[in-house]
């Protein structure tokens, strides 16, 4: 499971004040204080009904290569950021605890414990921003991803946002969309770092550049074969369709419809494919594609969508609002000093819940959720099975790493366990409720 390229450090992915923080806790002999910490989000996107968990592989890798190497301990030396006792214990620093969360892939709900962070002050609180930048990102690309698979109706995905985003972001997007249902991606890069699918014949660049549309795709088609797919709307899509069966035949792979009315333009172009006798030429739309156009073309002759600028910005919710937050610690570092619950008090609806936290997801009789149910202290006997989190590190050693196809197929495991109105794409409150289980007396 060794990625193809090299990890840099990740150790300067983070904020100023997590190192001002470690200062004043060397400084004050908190540092190495045993706590917990828990990634979670309060709330959905607004509208939305389910989450949809995407970077854990990502988070892992990350952990690994958090090191902070000589010209970054330079930098920081040279800015002042923090004194010398700090900088001694960055240059010795590897994460020695325990992560465990949700498996990549599974969908999740407002208070899910996603993540479970478990170690010293020290070596947890380093690690907030990268985990959060990862996690935020990654879960919105796939949840976007989700509803778009589901929308799809199986219908194949392709990613295609690369020109959109920011250039490592689209190589964490593909995977992210991967993982919640695309099949391909005409990103090479994610191709080549995650394996996953690529896909991607021609642009109307290439049309543009020949005299004419036929010279085009005869020059298309003699390079990449009869079953390629052609863009068939860079001047008159009727002509196009007609000249692309003329010079590929019946075996031609696809068109690509990239404008206009596509629900209109795909019955045309379906008819007159039939018609010329390439029945079995499929027909793939593109143009600013999201969830909900989609769902609109479900009942067009449509083979196959391709997805952008929606998709690599969330649809509308580029980020997910997870946060990092300490939740148990200890009074001493003594060995075996208990863990006492912690938890921010405020207004605002910015409030959490103190204590280490389970999870598990009940069902009903037909095995469809129907609570996540969230507690600290003893699980109960009846949720024992039904429980989320999985060990991810264990004393600092990645033990969680998986194929992206497994938790490919996690999520849509996970998505078709949820009620049926988890796929509705008007706006809607969580599809199950979160149930909080305070630990029993006694």
């Amino acid at each position: 499971m060794r990625l193809p390229v090299e990890v840099p450090s990740t150790a300067l992915f983070t904020d100023h004040y997590e190192l001002t923080m470690l200062q004043a806790a060397l400084a004050a002999g908190t540092a190495d204080r045993p706590c917990v910490f828990e990634v979670f989000t309060r709330k959905l996107p607004e509208g939305r009904r389910y989450g949809v968990l995407a970077g854990v592989g990502r988070v892992l890798d990350a952990v690994e290569h958090f090191r902070f190497e000589p010209a970054q301990l330079d930098h920081l030396r040279t800015h002042g950021v923090v004194d010398e006792a700090t900088l001694a214990y960055l240059a010795g620093y590897r994460f020695s605890g325990t992560i465990s969360g949700y498996p990549e892939g599974e969908v999740y709900f407002p208070g899910s414990p996603v993540l479970r962070v478990e170690g010293t002050f020290a070596e947890c609180v380093l690690l907030e921003t990268v985990i959060l930048s990862i996690l935020n990102h990654d879960s919105a690309i796939a949840a976007a991803a989700s509803r778009m698979s589901s929308a799809a109706a199986g219908r194949p995905l392709i990613e295609m946002g690369a020109r959109r985003t920011h250039e490592l972001a689209a190589v964490a997007a593909s995977r992210a969309a991967y993982i919640g249902g695309f099949t391909t991606t005409s990103d090479l890069a994610a191709g080549f770092r995650y394996d996953i699918p690529t896909t991607g014949t021609s642009a109307h660049a290439f049309t543009l550049l020949h005299d004419n549309e036929r010279d085009a795709f005869e020059a298309q088609v003699a390079a990449l074969g009869r079953g390629t797919t052609l863009l068939v709307d860079t001047y008159d899509v009727q002509e196009a369709v007609r000249t692309a069966v003329e010079v590929a035949g019946p075996e031609l792979g696809a068109v690509r419809i990239d404008s206009g009315d596509l629900l209109l333009v795909a019955h045309r172009v379906r008819d007159q494919l039939d018609r010329l006798g390439a029945r079995d030429t499929r027909i793939v739309v593109t143009s600013d594609l999201d969830e909900y156009a989609i769902a609109s073309l479900a009942a067009a002759p449509v083979d196959a969508y391709g997805v952008g600028t929606q998709l690599v910005t969330g649809s509308g919710h580029p980020t997910c609002s997870m946060v990092y937050k300490l939740v148990a610690r200890a009074r001493s570092t003594e060995p075996g000093a208990p863990l006492e619950p912690v938890a921010k008090k405020s207004l605002g609806g910015k409030s959490s819940l103190g204590g280490r936290k389970w999870a598990a997801r009940r069902r009903d009789a037909e095995g469809v959720a129907e609570a996540e149910v969230v507690g600290t202290g003893p699980v109960p006997a009846e949720l024992a099975d039904a429980q989320l989190l999985v060990e991810l590190v264990r004393d600092g050693e990645v033990v969680g790493r998986e194929p992206m196809d497994v938790a490919r197929e996690r999520h849509a495991a996970a998505r078709a366990a949820l009620p049926l109105s988890a796929t509705q794409l008007s706006k809607g409150e969580p599809v199950i409720p979160t149930e909080y289980v305070a630990p029993q007396p006694g």
